[in-house]
């Protein structure tokens, strides 16, 4: 039985957006969970040249780039005192049509658009693996801000296979850009609850995401960067932002 599950569509979602809140649970003797969904193997008939182009971008060899980062998970959730679990779905630049073998998704702009049709068997798949969690007090799903299409299909299959009610974490760091947070609020009324973070929380945190060494310098470009830009945000909202919804 988990005091807490939390969603991630990437490695390194759940420790970017919820490290703080997760470091607070752990250091309070809570059990927490963070499943990542896409953390499945790249299809064996070659990358994408936008895969290529974020594997330079995260100077990591191809051939052990998903590897490479489940270990940074792995330190990182050493650090946040988590147990964690890899399902096997590919990231969404590594699928594929079934038929046609063209990438799903061959620009960043796609990655921001709408899941592929021929998606749908996966979403179905998610769902299948998501019915088979532990126990839980309580689940934390992405908010999808930013619209990533990996993002988009953890809520999916979160909001089809669980009716109880689920916390909605707002994915940094495209929670940066306040009206990509507002986006995803005008459906239906929400309520916002602050999760104040210590500055020990805030460490540790920041020490778990320095672990996803790949993914600094693509959103962050250098890590003096990142843990500034880090603690700006968290002093801006107060902490960490979690949302529910309203009953009607």
């Amino acid at each position: 039985m988990y005091d807490a599950i939390y969603l991630s569509p990437h490695l390194d979602d759940v420790t970017l957006s919820c490290g703080g809140q997760i470091a607070r649970q752990t250091s309070n003797g809570q059990s927490v969970l963070i499943v990542t969904v896409a953390a499945g193997e790249m299809a064996s008939n070659g990358v994408s040249a936008l895969g290529q182009q974020l594997h330079q971008y995260w100077q990591i060899e191809q051939e052990s780039a998903v590897a490479a980062r489940r270990q940074e998970d792995v330190q990182a959730c050493s650090i946040l005192l988590a147990d964690f679990v890899h399902l096997d779905v590919p990231d969404a630049i590594y699928r594929v049509h079934p038929f046609k073998k063209v990438p799903l998704y061959a620009s960043i702009a796609a990655l921001a658009g709408q899941l592929h049709p021929v998606e749908m068997p996966l979403i179905t798949s998610v769902v299948r693996q998501l019915q088979g969690l532990p126990p839980h007090r309580q689940l934390y799903v992405p908010l999808a801000v930013g619209n990533h299409v990996d993002h988009q299909l953890v809520r999916l299959a979160a909001e089809y296979c669980f009716s109880t009610q689920l916390c909605y974490y707002e994915d940094y760091p495209y929670a940066q850009v306040p009206e990509l947070v507002n986006e995803k609020l005008q459906q239906g009324s929400w309520q916002c609850e602050v999760i104040p973070l210590s500055d020990t929380e805030l460490t540790t945190k920041l020490m778990a995401v320095a672990c996803f060494k790949s993914q600094i310098s693509a959103l962050f470009q250098n890590w003096d960067n990142a843990s500034k830009l880090i603690k700006a945000y968290t002093n801006l909202t107060g902490g960490e932002r979690i949302w529910q919804r309203m009953a009607h």
